[in-house]
Order: C-alpha cells, then structure tokens, then sequence
C-alpha cells in the first residue's frame, strides 16, 4: 500500500477515535506528506524505514532551519502514526519510540491589559448591525475564553439568554456550559433582538452570527475583524487575535484570583498544566508591578 493511503487510514482512524478539529487533521496530513515526500527520495517507505532513518528526517529538517516548535508538532504526528501502524500490524515495531522531543521554549501567551481590552470592547458602533454582531462577539469571546471555532460556529439552540449561559462542543466533542456574564449576554441579546436579522435578510440559519452573506462566518474573517477594531483602538494589531482574547479572559481571572481549576473547566483544556501557564503570566503581571512601583524594585 502506498504511503499516502496510509497517511490517510491513519488520518480517519484518529478522526473517528479522537473527533479531532479539521485544522488539526490538516496539520498532521501536511506534516506528514513532508516525510512520505523525504521517504520517496531516500527509496524508502513507512514500512520499511527504521529510527536511524527518522533521526536523519529529523536532523534535516534542524539543518533547514525549521523551529523546534514546528518538529515537535511533526514528532507528535509521527508517533501517532507509527502507534497506529504497529496496533495494525502493518509494522512489527515502532521506529518513533526512541525518538526524543526538541526543548520548546518556556513562552508566555500574548496578553492584553484589562484597559485595552475595554478599549477594543468599547469601539465597534451599536447602531450599525455588522458592529453590534461584532460588538457581541467580542464581549462573548471575553466573557467565555471561547476558541474561535466554537464562537463562529455557534447556533441559537447553544445559547440561553435566560440563564445566561453559553454551550459549547469543544475539541474531541467534549461538551461544556460556560457562563456569560450579564455585559454579555445583554449585547447578544441585543443583537439577536435587532442586528441578527438584517444581516440574514429574509434567509434562514441558526447561526447566531451570520456574515454578511447570512451563513457561518469564517475564523479568518472574524481575525480581520478584530485587527479592524484593534487599529480604531490604538492597540497593536500585529499582537491581537482572537486568541489573545482568550487568553486576556483567563488571565485576568486568574489576576482577580479565580481557582485555576475552575479556569480550565471553562477553557475547555483536558490538562490542568496547559491552563498552570496562566499562573505565569500573572506572576510576571505582578513582578512588573513591583519593580514599577515599589521603592527598591
């Protein structure tokens, strides 16, 4: 079997077991047609290769410059293929398990002060239906530390304006409630009421909110769209993205002393560690404080 119908059993393997987003199905199909193509022009192939083989993949793609960030991505990949491969018994082995992952940088998320945030919150203009869409939007996304994803793709039966609560299929089809707060669901509210149907214009869809062309917007448009916002409210819009949101959502909770447990369960994040890096950027909030601030900082 060739292996790029290999690449792709595996592919609708981890699909259907692990109800991974399209995005990252994507990501692991890029990388690792990278290696299928490396294989063909060394004359070798997923079955046949051994460690010492993916050591040499590896080690060209270091001497190419790629960031250690972006092979530990490929490592990932690559192991779950080759775990795949072997529990199918298209290999007798499994040639990633030796293989060590690079050291990633200790980064810390980009993060918006509660000001700027309440800067950007504050420019779109309610009395024109496509900014009070994108007004709602922008207080939901950092009302609920929502991905992207789950805001654009959310429908009215997710949202409840009488509980004031939002719910969300997050990744692996993992469902979870997150409150929205009253700022929030009031301009949801207000949009559903006034700006919501003008944008459909006479169509029929149970996104709640609809592009211009009245269907599901796109994540890069809702990214443009913030980039717009950020320009009108002095912030750098090469730092701002949806993300950042999200991040500015679970940072300031965790300023305002929010227990970090409670913060992972909104996020949605399967691992109490990948939330922890909130502790972080408090701590380095609060050391930049003290050295501003205090007397002998």
């Amino acid at each position: 079997m060739k292996d790029s119908a290999l690449v792709e059993l595996f592919l609708n393997d981890i699909w259907l077991e692990k109800g991974l987003s399209e995005n990252t199905i994507q990501s692991y199909r890029l990388d690792l047609t990278a290696l299928c193509d490396w294989l063909l022009a060394h004359n070798l192939s997923l079955i046949s290769l051994d460690a010492v083989d993916l050591q040499g993949f590896l080690g060209q793609r270091v001497e190419a410059g790629y960031k250690a960030t972006s092979t530990a991505r490929l490592l990932s990949a690559m192991r779950k293929l080759f775990q795949y491969l072997y529990r199918e018994n298209y290999r007798t082995d499994d040639p990633s398990a030796t293989l060590s992952s690079p050291k990633l940088p200790g980064r810390l998320p980009k993060y918006l002060t509660e000001q700027q945030v309440s800067d950007l919150l504050s420019v779109p203009s309610t009395d024109i239906p496509l900014e009070l869409r994108d007004k709602a939007m922008l207080e939901l996304l950092y009302a609920t530390g929502l991905r992207v994803t789950e805001l654009v793709s959310l429908s009215m039966d997710n949202i409840s304006l009488s509980q004031g609560v939002v719910r969300v299929i997050g990744k692996g089809n993992k469902e979870r409630i997150v409150p929205m707060g009253e700022e929030a669901a009031y301009w949801v509210g207000e949009f559903i009421r006034y700006g919501r149907s003008m944008l459909l214009n006479g169509q029929s869809s149970d996104v709640v909110f609809p592009s211009k062309r009245a269907v599901q917007m796109t994540r890069q448009t809702f990214w443009h769209r913030i980039k717009y916002y950020a320009v009108l409210a002095d912030i750098d819009s090469n730092s701002l993205s949806p993300h950042v949101l999200r991040h500015a959502f679970a940072t300031h909770l965790v300023n305002h002393g929010a227990d970090l447990r409670v913060v992972q369960m909104l996020l949605g994040h399967s691992d109490l560690s990948t939330t922890q890096i909130y502790t972080h950027v408090a701590k380095e909030r609060l050391k930049r404080l003290h050295e501003k601030f205090h007397p002998r900082g």
